[in-house]
């Protein structure tokens, strides 16, 4: 199925035929309606098996769950996590491009931690988690397009629609808690592909994610409407049955038909999440302390905090996968300020999440990934900016299985392109794949005659990474 953007601002019950047929033109597996006590969660006997029900690895799992801090428009690597002295020594001088000059880094760098990890002095409270960190400085992709390479880093693929790394996480594995969505996206961008990059494609569409928020709006006027129920359970359950009933006699009609099946796993979990996810949703519950370890408060870092802080509450409550998106790191000018405004936004928050995740014992299966598009140009661009660089940059993971404290691959002496034991995308999500347990060649689905995989026909596991 071709994915569009489900998502709706305003979701109302749908337990009548005028409901239905409003919703079906609002789109599939995105109703998020009045659901569910807890007491209520059971599956209707005669539904269809549930396609949530955790399943099991193929083979021993490091991590459980994924975190995904996605930096839109790519982050520099030279001001960030890849240091390169040499640039800063020559600073001035001609490019590798006809007319550029060279441009070293603003920021110190610093060896951090008992690791001694070279860490810009941008990322100050990232730094004291160096011994939990392993940075991957050796990542290339194919293009150096803004819209090309996010939905590549999300999907593999640029040229087609396909599944996003969280559906196929979701697809494989299931996920822990019945009563919430397994894939949750908080404040995703509408460009770079849009709803494509937390989409299912053509795997069900219960896989993709549950949108919260968009990017252009702060995270803490972000909703999921309409969880209050307007009536008993047993009254909405009856109607609900109802409804499901004809859905059930459409599909037995079609004998195949994704739209209305993915509306019949939709209504269930929507039925369900009433129970818990105003209660996840609700970071006011947090003490003072864990507010302020997240930088709630501070307009600063109060946005990106928040959705640091919901992430956490999120993978706590049994949801599989988790992407937060950041941006814009697009810095052609004005770098000096607005790389430095960027850090600051979620250096805090992000240590705050792992400090947090690490005390609730949950940083050892939780893999945490950090990563842009591409990197950035060693060469200055109008005087204070980068250039897109496609054939070098840096993202980091921690917890879940990785190597803290350790650098692996490296780029040339300018930061121009990788030299050592390069990493492409397919790579990553092979080991992403593998740290949860997963083959990436045995995790497929048939679909239009042949079988799909998230990595294609590519893809190595980078074990070096692997604790």
């Amino acid at each position: 199925m071709n994915h569009q953007d489900h998502s709706c601002d305003s979701i109302t019950p749908l337990f009548t035929r005028r409901d239905i047929l409003r919703n079906f033109s609002c789109g599939f597996g995105w109703l998020a309606f009045a659901g569910l006590a807890q007491e209520a969660a059971a599956i209707t006997p005669g539904a269809p098996e549930n396609p949530l029900a955790p399943k099991k690895p193929h083979f021993p799992a490091r991590a459980k769950r994924v975190i995904f801090l996605t930096m839109r428009g790519g982050p520099s690597h030279v001001d960030t996590f890849d240091y390169k002295p040499r640039l800063t020594a020559d600073t001035g001088k001609s490019g590798q491009r006809p007319g550029t000059q060279l441009l070293g880094s603003k920021w110190k760098f610093n060896q951090s931690g008992r690791s001694g990890l070279w860490i810009s002095e941008a990322f100050p409270n990232v730094a004291k988690h160096a011994d939990e960190v392993c940075l991957l400085r050796s990542m290339q992709t194919d293009l150096p397009s803004h819209p090309q390479a996010f939905l590549k880093m999300h999907t593999g693929s640029f040229q087609f629609v396909r599944p996003s790394l969280g559906a196929w996480t979701l697809y494989g594995l299931g996920t822990e808690n019945q009563n919430l969505p397994g894939f949750i996206s908080l404040t995703p961008p509408s460009a770079f592909g849009g709803a494509q990059n937390y989409g299912s494609a053509f795997l069900p569409a219960i896989y993709q994610a549950q949108r919260i928020g968009a990017d252009n709006r702060p995270v803490a006027q972000a909703e999921v409407k309409n969880l209050s129920a307007p009536m008993s359970v047993l009254a909405q359950r009856n109607e609900l049955e109802l409804v499901q009933a004809l859905n059930r006699e459409k599909l037995a009609r079609d004998r195949f038909n994704p739209e209305v099946e993915g509306v019949i796993q939709s209504y269930e979990l929507a039925f369900k999440m009433q129970s818990q996810m105003p209660l996840v949703m609700d970071v006011a519950k947090e003490s003072a302390a864990t507010q302020k370890l997240y930088g709630i408060g501070d307009p600063a870092t109060d946005d990106f905090g928040r959705k640091c802080l919901l992430a956490r509450r999120c993978v706590e409550a049994g949801v599989r996968f988790v992407e937060i998106s950041h941006g814009n790191w697009d810095q052609h000018f004005n770098l000096s300020n607005a790389l430095g405004n960027n850090a600051r936004s979620v250096d805090l928050p992000i240590a705050g999440l792992l400090t947090d995740l690490r005390l609730r014992g949950l940083l050892k299966d939780t893999l945490v990934v950090w990563a842009g598009e591409f990197g950035r140009t060693p060469h200055a661009q109008g005087g204070d900016g980068r250039d897109h660089n496609n054939k070098a940059f840096t993202i980091w993971m921690a917890g879940g299985g990785v190597k803290g404290g350790f650098s692996y691959g490296q780029t040339d002496e300018y930061g121009y392109e990788a030299i050592e034991n390069k990493v492409q995308i397919h790579d990553l999500h092979a080991t992403i794949l593998a740290l949860l347990g997963l083959d990436h060649e045995k995790l497929t689905f048939n679909y239009a005659g042949r079988d799909f995989r998230l990595t294609d026909v590519h893809g190595e596991v980078v074990k070096a990474i692997m604790a």
